[in-house]
């Protein structure tokens, strides 16, 4: 049988690539967002602009340029880099390529970065592997996290890394990835720009929601459903094809609190319209009514209390309509609730 048939050493082509992939920056200049964490005399820019580069550890949201960000200090660098997922590697192959990371220092005085995606798939007992290498310098470590590492990554581990935290992307910085991707040499989807005016690019800049990987899998999306009309499409069709926006949140991780907090705190500064946002977000999202119930009960119990006892009433009033009716149906009633507290 003839062994090409299985040979795997041959790179992908970039336009089998998805287009997210295929438009990735490679610079610094190239890349968009995160400002807070790239302006000038930052911690993070200074130590890729003069090549000083220390372990650290890129917590933030999908889409937002953690891997990015670590193949722009791959390509500055001198050093050898190596890539892994956690979602695909196993610990034995991250050792064995420690271990010629130690020898290289050895025998060459070459430094190795080593970039772990996903790094809290990666149980305790595994992240412990990692401490020996980066304590003695063998290796800078590079790890991307969408959960946050000081409940993910064992605390030695973390004491020896920074820790930085990238935002979603606010919808101007989507804006602009979009309309760079049309102009992208190894973006090849300039001929399609004229589908796209500019309420459509910005009605993709809201739907992605922070996450510039959705806004470009959207664009690609849209071009294989349309893209031999090559005619003019209007939002109505795009929103057709889309359905409804992604949004981020998880079942119960940081988001989970981030956003229940986020509607506390709405209701503390009696803003009815932000806590019904917040309400909805969670809903919308998934999130089980009558854990909202619970955290409005003990609201009204705890903030509200005696300036308004009638809010308690209010409150196990509305926990009993969305045990009785559950999704959709006791929205309304949870969003009564909501303006009820917010206004006590």
């Amino acid at each position: 049988m003839d062994k090409e048939l299985f040979h795997t050493d041959k790179e992908i082509d970039y336009k089998d690539m998805p287009l997210a992939e295929r438009v990735r920056p490679q610079t610094l200049d190239e890349f968009v967002g995160q400002h807070k964490i790239l302006e000038k005399d930052t911690i993070l820019r200074n130590i890729i602009v003069n090549n000083e580069l220390t372990s650290l550890i890129f917590w933030g949201p999908p889409g937002t340029g953690k891997t990015t960000l670590a193949r722009i200090i791959a390509n500055k660098t001198n050093a050898s880099f190596i890539f892994f997922s956690a979602v695909l590697a196993k610990i034995t192959e991250v050792r064995n390529a420690m271990k010629e990371a130690e020898y290289d220092l050895r025998n060459f005085h070459k430094k190795t970065i080593l970039f772990v995606d996903e790094i809290h798939r990666f149980n305790k007992a595994q992240q412990d592997a990692f401490l020996p290498f980066v304590e003695k310098g063998v290796i800078v470590l590079i790890g991307a996290t969408t959960e946050n590492p000081s409940f993910e990554v064992i605390a030695p581990l973390l004491s020896r890394c920074k820790v930085i935290v990238l935002q979603i992307l606010d919808e101007e910085d989507i804006y602009t990835i979009i309309k760079r991707s049309f102009s992208h040499p190894q973006g090849d989807i300039q001929n399609y720009e004229k589908m796209f005016d500019n309420k459509i690019l910005h009605f993709l800049a809201d739907y992605a929601c922070g996450d510039a990987r959705v806004a470009l899998n959207s664009i690609e999306l849209i071009i294989k459903a349309y893209g031999k009309q090559k005619e003019k499409l209007s939002v109505a069709s795009i929103k057709k094809l889309l359905k409804r926006n992604n949004l981020f949140y998880d079942k119960d991780r940081e988001e989970h609190y981030n956003i229940i907090s986020a509607l506390h705190k709405s209701l503390r500064g009696s803003d009815p319209q932000a806590g019904l946002y917040w309400l909805a977000r969670m809903l919308e999202a998934g999130e089980n009514p009558m854990y909202v119930a619970r955290r409005l009960v003990r609201f009204a119990s705890e903030d509200v209390g005696l300036a308004d006892p009638q809010a308690l009433v209010q409150a196990m009033a509305v926990k009993d309509a969305v045990h009785f009716l559950g999704m959709p149906e006791c929205n309304t009633a949870l969003a009564q609730l909501v303006v009820y507290l917010a206004t006590a």
